[in-house]
């Protein structure tokens, strides 16, 4: 739905076809699955333990000595098939569908509108023609004052068409449009009567009508279909083997940029060993006939006159200028390149992260179906939306800190799954216990002492 909403504009008014809406929604849904899953295993796993619980179930298997450990077992084996399956969907189904998708969306926001010609101002819209209309009847769509020129034999304004009225109206099929003229003149330069380009005479045909039929072919108004290799550059169209091949692409990239930067500033920047030249501690030596001699910069420089004086400082002037620039354009292109790779980074890692939360997830929602002892779509949705929101809340926040590189690409796009470690560990922990504590009831009963007692 948020889909939907987002591209709402870009779908109505267009004539698409029902197939390809749904080609659109099929993609886009397939886009959302890896997303989908997790939140899926834990709010099955919170219904199905809850449900359990709600009917003294988990109680009958304890009393029995089977633990919870043991209840989980073949349902742990279960969702780590889910992740594994979750990781295969993600590096090869994904990319597939967000290819298509992306094409698909492409095309249809490119694809022009039902056919809306404006009015006062000569409009272009139909390849091959430029129309004038000067007025048009809201109330029965009546043309009036018509000027069309065809420029479909691409060679200016030899074929003109002048009418008084008219109407315009697209055939069932949307591939052409119709124009009815009436009481208008049809002007035609005969270029193949001119004899030579010497020639200033132009001789030319007119015809006179009381109706006249144009059928426009609309090519342009259909869905054209764009080749997809315009879009497998994007990080969301590649499996895990294509982007580290991008990774390492990149990597090389910066690393060349920044020792052009450093061979640049080596060239243009004050080196002594260029000069023969070696740092005591005092001051600069430089080299003359095998014999190091002191070098006292004001001395050399005071000895100049004052034009050399002058051409000095602007040439050292210009030489830091230069410098600068040298490093400030450095410094874009590098940074441009470090976002692009961390993109990269990002989606290499949400290929793990995504899938490794559906083992995670079950361990929080079967232990919280336990304590909350509470089945089918009531409070395990409730539960199951907030844990997700919170842990969804905590992916962005550190995608966002990779993208800024304020954290690594490891740390920041992990963190949210290392989260959900000790969460897990900790809910399984009390559910296997029969932790008081973790029980719903408990905090109700407790409120209602409290507030009980304050009424007394």
């Amino acid at each position: 739905m948020q889909f939907l909403w987002k591209y709402i504009d870009e779908l109505v008014g267009k004539g698409l076809e029902t197939e390809i809406i749904a080609e659109l929604l099929i993609y886009t849904s397939a886009s959302l699955v890896p997303m989908a899953i997790p939140l899926a295993v834990l709010l099955s796993s919170i219904m199905t333990f809850g449900n359990l619980a709600e009917h003294n179930e988990l109680l009958a298997f304890k009393t029995a000595g089977i633990p919870l450990q043991t209840i989980m077992r073949p349902i742990i084996v279960f969702s780590i098939g889910i992740t594994l399956l979750a990781f295969l969907f993600s590096n090869h189904v994904m990319p597939f569908a967000n290819l298509q998708m992306r094409s698909l969306l492409y095309d249809i926001q490119r694809q022009n509108p039902e056919l809306q010609i404006k009015t006062g101002v000569f409009d272009n819209t139909l390849e091959g023609y430029s129309i004038r209309i000067e007025h048009r009847d809201p109330k029965t769509n009546l043309l009036k004052n018509i000027r069309i020129y065809d420029h479909t034999g691409k060679q200016g304004n030899t074929t003109v068409t002048l009418a008084d009225s008219g109407y315009m109206r697209m055939t069932s099929d949307e591939r052409n449009l119709i124009i009815t003229l009436y009481n208008g003149y049809n002007y035609i330069e005969m270029q193949k009567d001119r004899k030579a380009r010497r020639d200033k005479s132009y001789p030319a045909r007119r015809d006179m009508f009381s109706e006249q039929q144009m059928i426009i072919e609309l090519t342009d108004f259909r869905l054209q279909r764009t080749d997809q290799d315009l879009f497998k550059s994007s990080f969301h169209m590649m499996n895990l083997k294509q982007l580290r091949y991008v990774e390492d692409s990149l990597i090389n990239q910066i690393i060349i940029h920044q020792n052009n930067l450093y061979n640049i500033l080596q060239r243009t920047s004050y080196n002594p060993s260029r000069l023969h030249m070696k740092k005591t501690n005092e001051q600069d030596t430089l080299s003359h006939d095998g014999q190091y001699v002191k070098l006292v910069y004001d001395d050399i420089f005071n000895k100049y006159s004052r034009e050399d004086k002058s051409y000095t400082i602007d040439n050292a002037i210009n030489l830091v200028r230069n410098t600068m620039n040298n490093i400030n354009n450095n410094f874009v292109t590098v940074d441009n390149f470090i976002r692009r790779l961390r993109r990269y980074q990002i989606e290499m890692h949400r290929k793990f992260t995504l899938s490794i939360a559906c083992f995670f997830f079950f361990f929080i929602g079967a232990p919280l179906g336990a304590i909350i002892r509470k089945g089918g779509l009531g409070m395990p949705v409730v539960v199951s939306v907030i844990f997700f929101i919170l842990y969804y809340i905590v992916s962005l926040m550190g995608e966002k800190f990779v993208r800024e590189s304020v954290f690594s690409p490891f740390s920041g796009m992990w963190f949210s799954t290392f989260l959900l470690i000790p969460i897990s560990f900790f809910l399984t922990y009390k559910a296997a216990t029969d932790s008081v504590i973790m029980h719903i009831d408990t905090y109700f009963k407790f409120l209602k002492k409290f507030f009980g007692k304050n009424n007394t």
